[in-house]
Protein backbone atom coordinates (compact mmCIF):
# COMPACT_ATOMS: atom_id res chain seq x y z
CA UNK A 1 0.00 0.00 0.00
CA UNK A 2 2.83 2.40 0.81
CA UNK A 3 4.44 1.69 -2.58
CA UNK A 4 1.25 2.57 -4.41
CA UNK A 5 1.05 5.86 -2.50
CA UNK A 6 4.63 6.73 -3.49
CA UNK A 7 3.85 5.87 -7.11
CA UNK A 8 0.75 8.08 -6.94
CA UNK A 9 2.79 11.02 -5.60
CA UNK A 10 5.44 10.58 -8.30
CA UNK A 11 2.82 10.43 -11.05
CA UNK A 12 1.10 13.49 -9.65
CA UNK A 13 4.34 15.47 -9.59
CA UNK A 14 5.06 14.40 -13.17
CA UNK A 15 1.62 15.59 -14.29
CA UNK A 16 2.04 18.91 -12.47
CA UNK A 17 5.16 19.58 -14.53
CA UNK A 18 2.98 19.54 -17.66
CA UNK A 19 0.54 22.13 -16.30
CA UNK A 20 0.62 25.54 -17.96
CA UNK A 21 0.56 27.84 -14.94
CA UNK A 22 -0.67 31.45 -15.35
CA UNK A 23 1.78 34.31 -15.19
CA UNK A 24 1.81 36.75 -12.30
CA UNK A 25 0.10 39.38 -14.47
CA UNK A 26 -2.64 36.94 -15.49
CA UNK A 27 -3.20 35.95 -11.87
CA UNK A 28 -3.52 39.59 -10.82
CA UNK A 29 -5.90 40.35 -13.71
CA UNK A 30 -8.10 37.36 -12.93
CA UNK A 31 -8.14 38.24 -9.23
CA UNK A 32 -9.17 41.83 -9.97
CA UNK A 33 -11.88 40.57 -12.34
CA UNK A 34 -13.27 38.23 -9.67
CA UNK A 35 -13.29 41.03 -7.08
CA UNK A 36 -15.06 43.45 -9.45
CA UNK A 37 -17.64 40.84 -10.48
CA UNK A 38 -18.24 39.98 -6.81
CA UNK A 39 -18.80 43.65 -5.93
CA UNK A 40 -21.15 44.18 -8.89
CA UNK A 41 -23.08 41.04 -7.98
CA UNK A 42 -23.46 42.22 -4.39
CA UNK A 43 -24.83 45.59 -5.60
CA UNK A 44 -27.22 43.79 -7.96
CA UNK A 45 -28.50 41.51 -5.20
CA UNK A 46 -28.76 44.38 -2.69
CA UNK A 47 -30.79 46.43 -5.18
CA UNK A 48 -33.30 43.67 -5.86
CA UNK A 49 -33.44 42.79 -2.18
CA UNK A 50 -34.45 46.39 -1.47
CA UNK A 51 -37.04 46.31 -4.26
CA UNK A 52 -38.58 43.08 -2.99
CA UNK A 53 -38.58 44.32 0.61
CA UNK A 54 -40.38 47.52 -0.38
CA UNK A 55 -42.93 45.56 -2.44
CA UNK A 56 -43.57 43.16 0.43
CA UNK A 57 -43.92 46.01 2.92
CA UNK A 58 -46.50 47.71 0.67
CA UNK A 59 -48.40 44.45 0.22
CA UNK A 60 -48.41 43.72 3.95
CA UNK A 61 -49.50 47.28 4.87
CA UNK A 62 -52.46 47.22 2.47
Amino acid sequence: MFDSFIAYVKETRAELRHVSWPTKAQTINFTVAVIIISILTSFYLAFFDGVFISILQKVILI
